[in-house]
């Protein structure tokens, strides 16, 4: 008469229970990230894939989206994107960083053309807003045209030179004693960095690092004029857009418009090329 056993309606009438007094739990944890910040994350991933998490974090913030590294970091890792380890300062760095508002700091690096020529670039960096000047591009770099372009770069920089107390250089023979002159003569002292010491001067070997990755070795360079043409264009997306994690995400020249994000839509702007891409807020 009996088609189931008493344990099994037991069993029925327990989980019948169990299902009228069941409510909905909310998931433990942080509120999930809205989905059109992890497109934003992903997108400049996927369309630069030399960035790192920092570094798609700094450009959400020129965007106006406030996202945290770790979230950035979590993000990419769900999505299966590793991104690039942070590395740590060295520890000239960090000293430096106590007197950066005074140093000026300068170097020289190479870039080999197609043809097999070896091109001399001269460049300056302001270590406290981390602008960096291009002053001069040469496959013969002699002493007198470095001392020229120092005199050049000081006539750009005008009233700024009275904050600069320090010039940070290497001990390279094309900075000659006329170069030197030309700063003490306004009141710079120069500091010479120890022999094969490059963290000594880690700001400037630290753009060579960037300017490499990001512009010249993706590239072939024809000759002087070419690279003098490429670097212009990078200098004014360096200075002007890209975020600094020393600047709290804001590039050395910032340029803030407050927009509302509600109604906001995120173009891409490429730069050399498609090489670089720069993202704001479309008119």
């Amino acid at each position: 008469m009996f088609f189931v056993t008493p344990a099994t309606l037991l069993r029925w009438h327990r989980e019948l229970v169990a299902r009228r007094w069941t409510y909905p739990h909310a998931r433990p944890g942080r509120p999930p990230v809205d989905k059109q910040v992890r497109e934003l994350v992903l997108r400049p991933a996927a369309e630069n894939p030399s960035w790192w998490h920092r570094r798609i974090q700094g450009e959400l913030a020129g965007l106006g989206y406030r996202v945290a590294a770790s979230t950035v970091w979590k993000i990419l890792h769900d999505a299966g994107v590793d991104p690039a380890p942070r590395r740590s300062g060295p520890t000239w760095k960090q000293f430096l960083s106590t007197q950066a508002h005074t140093i000026l700091a300068c170097d020289f690096f190479t870039i080999d053309t197609v043809f097999l020529q070896r091109i001399y670039v001269l460049f300056f960096v302001e270590i406290a807003t981390r602008r960096v000047h291009v002053v001069g591009v040469t496959a013969y770099p002699t002493g007198a045209w470095v001392a020229q372009q120092a005199r050049n770069l000081l006539m750009d920089l005008e009233q700024r030179v009275a904050d600069l107390r320090f010039l940070l250089r290497d001990r390279d023979t094309k900075f000659t004693a006329v170069f030197d002159a030309v700063f003490t003569a306004e009141g710079i002292d120069v500091i010479k960095t120890l022999p094969r010491a490059p963290r000594a001067n880690s700001f400037a070997e630290r753009w060579v690092g960037t300017v490499r990755r990001e512009c010249t070795d993706r590239m072939l360079i024809v000759g002087e004029r070419h690279l003098a043409a490429v670097l212009r264009e990078y200098l004014a997306h360096y200075n002007g857009h890209r975020p600094h994690r020393s600047l709290d995400q804001q590039p050395p020249n910032p340029q803030l418009e407050v927009v509302d994000l509600d109604a906001a839509r995120v173009q891409r702007r490429p730069i050399l090329g498609g090489l670089i891409n720069e993202y704001s807020q479309a008119a």
